[in-house]
Formats: structure tokens, C-alpha cells, sequence
């Protein structure tokens, strides 16, 4: 099974043992909740911090911890899928305090922001799991094909323009908020969206081939790298529209 989420890819199963106690759904919904309460808990530190001082200085080394921390943890957690129990909620911390900083920022820019990109990521991960549910929306390897490399290409142009940014240049229309710019973030929102059919497939599929119980913690992880993925790209087209 292919996910374009690097996390959920078509190898994860491979080597793995399978016990009498497997991953469920339940169990994976429940994990993924948790993960989702302890980045909020963090979210809302760095939150607060920005709004009690109103210096977007005083939570850039949170928000750096953040980054770092959440980057560090997503790929331990990658190989080292066993130890997914503790090292998934270490990421959601992680990412907790990035989040949380870059929303405050979005915010105090355009107020109502973050209440908008929280109900349309939440409202997309509903109307996808509906639609996968009742067969509207089928993994086939033609699909999983198709976003994998739009999600790799994607991948490549922020790639480039963060190596274009070392040398003072950029890629312009990534962050133009003109119709190129919207654009762009619309299909990036929409990419971004049709992997959580991919993440919905790979747990699906987990729970048929009674993986272990710990990759309930991985199946969680994975599916909350795409959300915040669909999360900040939500935010970066809503504030798009606004500047237009």
C-alpha cells in the first residue's frame, strides 16, 4: 500500500510481528485523540505566550524547539516504529509548540483565521472519512500513484525554494497572494486532503494484517503529520485569500 505520506508507505508492514493482541481501529482512533489533546495542550502554551507579550520574538525559541524537536521525533518514530508509544506523543508535543506559535502569529495578522483553518481541516478529514467509508472514494494504485507523485512534487518545489532562500531568491507564487499564489495553495490543499484517503486505507489495512498493537500509535502519528500538513496549508491559502 502506498501512502504519500513518507510515515505510512507500502514498507511499514514489512518484518513486523504479529501478535494475538492487534492494532484496532478503535484503539487507533482513541491513540490518534490523545495525540490530538497533547498537541493542543502545547499549542495553547505558545499561544498564550504570544498574546501576553504580543512579540512574535518572545516565542520563536519555542517555536524552533518545536520545528526541531517535531522533526527529530517524526523520523525516530519512522525507524523506529516499536517505540511509537512514546516517541508519537513526543512528536505531538513537539509540534504542539510550533503549531501554536504559527497560529498566534496568523491570528494577531488576520483575526478569525485559525477558528476557519481548524473547522475546514477537521471538516475535510469528516467529509473524506465518509466518503472512503461508503466506497465514494476508493485507494486504488492508479489513486495512491496519482498522489504519491503529486505529493512528491509538491515535496520538491518547497525543496527548492527553501535552497532558493539561502541565496536570497525564492520561488515567488509560493507565497504571492495573487490568483497563481491561491492557486498553487488550493492544490497543495487539495493533495494534502486526499492523503488522509491514503492514511485511512493504510490503517484499514493494518487492522486486516493484525498488526502489532504499538502501530496504533504509528497509524496515529502518521495520519497527525498529514493533518497538521493539511492544517498550515489551510492556513497559508486562507491568508492568501484575505491579502487578495
Amino acid at each position: 500500500m502506498r501512502s504519500g505520506n513518507p510515515s505510512l508507505n507500502d514498507k511499514v508492514f514489512q518484518g513486523l510481528e504479529y501478535s494475538d493482541k492487534p492494532m484496532t481501529l478503535s484503539g487507533t482512533v482513541n491513540r490518534t485523540a490523545m495525540l490530538l489533546a497533547i498537541m493542543m495542550i502545547t499549542a495553547g502554551f505558545t499561544w498564550n505566550k504570544f498574546y501576553a507579550s504580543g512579540d512574535p520574538a518572545t516565542i520563536m525559541p519555542y517555536l524552533w524547539v518545536g520545528v526541531i524537536g517535531g522533526l527529530i521525533a517524526a523520523i525516530a518514530t519512522i525507524f523506529l516504529k516499536r517505540y511509537a508509544p512514546f516517541l508519537a506523543p513526543a512528536y505531538a508535543l513537539f509540534e504542539g509548540l510550533a503549531i501554536g506559535g504559527i497560529s498566534a502569529v496568523y491570528e494577531a495578522q488576520f483575526p478569525g483565521i485559525v477558528i476557519q483553518a481548524t473547522s475546514l481541516t477537521f471538516g475535510t478529514l469528516f467529509c473524506l472519512l465518509m466518503a472512503y467509508k461508503s466506497g465514494l472514494i476508493r485507494a486504488t494504485e492508479n489513486f495512491k500513484l496519482g498522489v504519491v507523485a503529486a505529493t512528491g512534487a509538491i515535496f520538491l518545489v518547497y525543496l527548492v525554494n527553501i535552497v532558493m532562500s539561502f541565496f536570497g531568491s525564492s520561488m515567488g507564487f509560493i507565497h504571492d497572494s495573487g490568483t497563481v499564489g491561491i492557486i498553487f495553495s488550493l492544490v497543495v490543499v487539495v493533495v494534502a486532503a486526499l492523503n488522509l484517503v491514503l492514511d485511512f486505507d493504510f490503517i484499514e489495512n493494518g487492522v486486516a494484517n493484525r498488526a502489532p498493537k504499538y502501530m496504533e500509535w504509528y497509524a496515529a502519528f502518521g495520519l497527525m503529520v498529514t493533518l497538521v500538513w493539511l492544517y498550515l496549508e489551510m492556513l497559508r491559502l486562507l491568508s492568501k485569500l484575505r491579502n487578495n
